[in-house]
This record gives structure tokens, sequence and C-alpha cells, in this order.
């Protein structure tokens, strides 16, 4: 069982199969990564931590050489901050759940219960739903912007795929993570990833796909499996029955 007041400091090992994509507002280079754990049953109760257990979740910390600030969690609507539930979505556990509407992420767990997560959505985020798989997870991928957006906004140009996109780092749109879903075989061009932006988180933003603060990202990447199954809903969630 791991730990929720740390977050793993070690560097992740790539795989050897890599590739270069210029996709919607999201696009990086990808590369296969090791497995995370299937999640445990815990005995750890659900509600809102502690505020000394969200002072460790949210505070600074070094990742792959890379200095993530503090987030002021205090400043964030409480619901978003991460916190363990009741599972509300009625599927097995090893589940990624992306609720759009509500704003909100689970990992379903053993045992009837969910990791929740504040999430921002940007228009790329109500472009596709459905069931896919996490086929790839990265730790602080490139962006590319395509050239749709490049079009909008040329000053992007220096960051285009010909230029080799934008260096890893606490200002890159994709943050510390992020995770691609594909169906089928294909890229759904819809990601999961980090932000430096912690007001986003709960919004609708202009860009962008599906994105948890960093510090966030960073332990979600270690509870979703490697071919996890991802379901994302554009309907708010039925009540799960009890009978």
């Amino acid at each position: 069982m791991f730990s929720e007041n740390r977050l793993s400091r070690r560097v992740f090992v790539l795989g050897s199969i890599s590739m270069t994509a210029s996709l919607a507002g999201c696009a990086a280079t990808t590369s296969s990564a090791e497995r995370a754990p299937l999640p445990q049953q815990v005995s750890r109760p659900v509600g809102p931590p502690a505020d000394a257990e969200l002072q460790a979740r949210y505070a600074a910390l070094e990742d792959g050489g890379h200095l993530i600030p503090a987030i002021p969690y205090q400043k964030m609507d409480p619901k978003y901050l991460r916190q363990r539930v009741v599972d509300p979505t009625g599927e097995p556990p090893g589940t990624v759940v992306v609720d759009t509407p509500g704003r909100f992420l689970y990992v379903v767990e053993p045992g009837g219960t969910a990791m929740r997560y504040g999430v921002g959505i940007g228009r790329d985020g109500f472009a596709w739903q459905g069931e896919g798989i996490i086929h790839w997870r990265q730790p602080w991928p490139r962006w590319k912007p395509p050239r749709e957006m490049i079009t909008r906004q040329p000053h992007l140009e220096k960051y285009s795929v010909e230029n080799g996109g934008m260096e890893p780092g606490i200002t890159n749109p994709l943050g510390a993570r992020a995770l691609y879903i594909f169906q089928n075989g294909q890229d759904t061009l819809y990601r999961l990833h980090g932000t430096p932006e912690w007001a986003s988180i709960g919004k609708a933003t202009s860009s962008g796909c599906v994105r948890l603060v960093n510090q966030d990202v960073l332990d979600l990447y270690t509870r979703v499996p490697y071919h996890a199954r991802i379901v994302v809903h554009q309907e708010p969630l039925k009540p799960v029955s009890t009978v």
C-alpha cells in the first residue's frame, strides 16, 4: 500500500517505444512507461483530508529535476481537492472515470471507494466520450501546438512540431505528466495532463483536455495501470444503485 501523504520522487524509466505526435491542443512526444500498480483495497475513511494532510499533498516538491511550486489549496473549492470518496461510478476497480460536467476524475478502488480529483476541462475535453484505454503514459512531456492553434496564435510557431516543441518544465501546458487515451487502437486526441494553473481546476478553459494540478497528476500517475480502462462521461453520472 502506498502512502497518500508523499509523492514519489524517483525518475520513471522509459521504455524503448516512442512516437511523435501533433495533436489537438494536447500534443506531445509520447513513449511507453513502466506499469503502475493496480489499486489496493484501503481501510482509510472517506471524506475530506485534514489540513495537515492537505499541506503535505500540495506542498512544493522536486520531480525529475523540476521544482513544482506549492498549491495554495486554501483558495480552491474544497470539493476539487484530492480525496477518497464512496465510489459513484459502479465501474470495476482500476477503471478511470471522467465526469466532465462535474469536473471530477475518479480512480476506482476495491471495496467500494474511489480516489477523486478535481479537474479543469478544455474545449478538447468536450470533444470525446466513451470507453478507451490509457495507451501511453509520459513524464514531463513536450508540448507541440497543432498548426490550427499556431495559425490563431503565430507566436507559438517556435513550439511547432518542426521546431521540436516546448521543452518539458513547470511552464509547459502539459505539466508534469500526460496520459494518452486510445480507442480501438486509434488515438482519440484525448489526454489527461498536469497544469501549473491551479485556478483553472473546476472550470472550463479555452484549451487543453483534462487538466489536474501537478501534485494531483503525479499521484494519479502512480495509481493508474498501463492500459487501464477509462470511461468518459459528457452527461452527469447517474447514482449507483445500492439494492
